[in-house]
């Protein structure tokens, strides 16, 4: 039988990563701070453990995804945590979007117990987690990589290995600073479209044509927002926490990032508009109620 997982943050990510393990038929023990989380996975498979402490003791693999670096910290380094009930030989694979530094203190902390101390953040949307097809990149020894491979293989069909421990959280930020970034640059444009009268379906096959497109617009802009479905794959706040995070670690490399700033900023009138839990792609629907222009969507079957 497989080695027993953690799995620690089922939320809108960690939940469906969960639930592909479970179909799997790896051996899991889950927490979350909601109980309807737990047992949406469980109906799959798994068992419920009391807390983060429990789940280290019972598991010789651990999986935290968990929503930014006070929550990790938290969770693997506070006392009686999952660091303190982990034994050496064991291994902690963190799956959230954190600071580099956060990973960092967290891969020196399990080498000094003897833990092996793996980083691999998720790419691409929810969507993407629930078909198991999400993108992975992570940060790791090569034995490490190997050991977890096989998880990583049940919950995405895409795996980066990035090189050793932290490489994996840095090459997020410098994935989602892009995408989070284009993805304003897409909002303000379609709602200059919108202004000037354009035909929606015309502008985006001219913009698909040039260098102008983008994966975003490409991609999630025509399943998510120009459809009408706002509901949170990626949350503006968690774009927004993003940013944050980019803007604090470039900071401390002394890197300028003007145009992530000024974006940060945007996403900040978006939260205070009230539209932080949406979907990302959502920013464009507040530029278009900002600017006075009707929503953007691709017309009604049939019209």
């Amino acid at each position: 039988m497989p080695e027993r997982i953690g799995f620690i943050g089922l939320g809108r990510m960690g939940g469906p990563m969960a639930k592909n393990l479970a179909r799997k038929q790896f051996p899991l023990t889950l927490h979350d701070t909601r109980p309807d989380a737990i047992l949406a996975v469980m109906e799959i498979g798994g068992e419920q453990a009391g807390d983060a402490a429990s789940v280290a003791r019972a598991a010789g693999i651990v999986l935290t995804m968990l929503p930014g670096p006070p929550e990790v910290e938290q969770v693997v380094l506070g006392s009686g945590g999952v660091l303190d009930n982990l034994s050496p030989g064991e291994l902690l694979m963190d799956m959230s979007t954190v600071l580099p530094q956060t990973s960092d203190k967290l891969a020196a902390a399990c080498a000094e117990k003897g833990v092996a101390f793996v980083d691999a953040p998720v790419g691409r949307l929810a969507s993407h987690a629930e078909a198991g097809e999400s993108l992975f990149m992570v940060g790791a020894s090569p034995s490490d990589f190997q050991k977890v491979k096989p998880l990583l293989e049940a919950m995405g069909s895409t795996i980066h290995h990035c090189g050793g421990p932290g490489s994996g959280t840095r090459t997020k930020l410098i994935n989602n600073f892009l995408a989070i970034v284009a993805c304003q640059l897409n909002a303000e444009a379609l709602t200059l479209s919108e202004r000037f009268g354009l035909d929606l379906a015309t502008t985006l096959e001219v913009i698909h044509g040039t260098t102008a497109t983008n994966g975003q617009l490409k991609i999630n802009y025509a399943t998510k927002v120009l459809t009408g479905d706002t509901e949170p794959g990626f949350a503006i706040d968690l774009a927004h926490k993003d940013l944050t995070l980019i803007l604090e670690s470039a900071n401390a490399a002394q890197i300028p990032l003007p145009i992530c700033a000024a974006a940060r900023e945007s996403l900040s009138l978006a939260r205070a508009a009230d539209f932080g839990g949406r979907d990302f792609s959502a920013l464009l629907d507040h530029w278009c109620a900002r600017a006075g222009v009707g929503q953007v969507r691709f017309p009604a079957a049939g019209t």
